[in-house]
């Protein structure tokens, strides 16, 4: 079954710029221009990924990019928006945005993007689908009352499960796979998101925070994630309990 990817833009040019690059993916394209109406087909229809503008008519951008996130959890975002508007950029991770590109961007870079995110798309697809129970098993990473199952991308903290995006999921598998390894944001960004370019570094960040809003009793004391000044982040074993 071929991938399908929702690009949601206003402006023709670019809209059409980008199904003709991702269609050199080997992926097919759809398109909507209007808010709403890119709203309704992200809610029903099924997208490997939804490419999605701020700016639209009707319904902008990060309300779309809010309520995608509130009924589909697992469903991939990538957020557009504009060189000079850093506001929007913030709002779209802490949102639930995946990912983010700034206008203008090169063929190269959106095509690097989606491939990132189309193999966590594959990757995920492939853990649901396996039955083994043996596979299943060694999937599983458990530490204290938090455990991490990479088959399902389910996640259980002292029983109580924690809904957390795609991106979310890889991000914590990560970090508790290396206990105690401080990752700088440019390792994170080469090894969750599959990039590594100068000036996204805020993406880490803003996933970082949103996962300790999930994981932690306090957020701004965490104990689970923390912080190594001047370095990055670190997961510790021992404030998980």
């Amino acid at each position: 079954m071929t991938d399908t990817i929702l690009i949601v833009e206003d402006d023709q040019d670019i809209a059409n710029l980008m199904r003709v690059n991702l269609q050199e993916l080997g992926v097919e394209t759809e398109h909507q221009s209007d808010g709403k109406a890119a709203l309704k087909s992200a809610l029903t229809g099924e997208y490997a990924i939804v490419i999605l503008d701020v700016m639209l008519p009707s319904l902008n951008g990060l309300d779309i990019c809010r309520q995608v996130r509130e009924a589909l959890p697992m469903q991939i975002i990538i957020m557009l928006t504009s060189k000079t508007s850093e506001t929007d950029r913030v709002l779209g991770l802490e949102l639930g945005a995946d990912d983010y590109m700034t206008k203008p961007f090169s063929v190269r870079e959106l095509q690097a993007r989606v491939r990132s995110q189309l193999r966590k798309f594959h990757a995920l697809l492939n853990n649901q689908n396996t039955q083994n129970s043996q596979q299943k098993s060694n999937a599983s990473l458990t530490i204290g009352s938090l455990t991490i199952d990479q088959q399902s991308h389910e996640v259980f903290l002292q029983g109580k499960e924690l809904v957390l995006t795609v991106t979310e999921f890889e991000l914590l598998h990560h970090l508790a796979s290396h206990p105690g390894q401080v990752f700088s944001r440019s390792q994170l960004l080469e090894s969750v998101w599959g990039y590594h370019h100068s000036g996204y570094e805020h993406t880490v960040n803003s996933h970082i925070n949103r996962l300790r809003f999930k994981l932690e009793n306090d957020a701004t004391a965490p104990q689970i994630v923390q912080t190594v000044w001047g370095v990055g982040y670190k997961f510790n074993p021992q404030g998980v309990g």
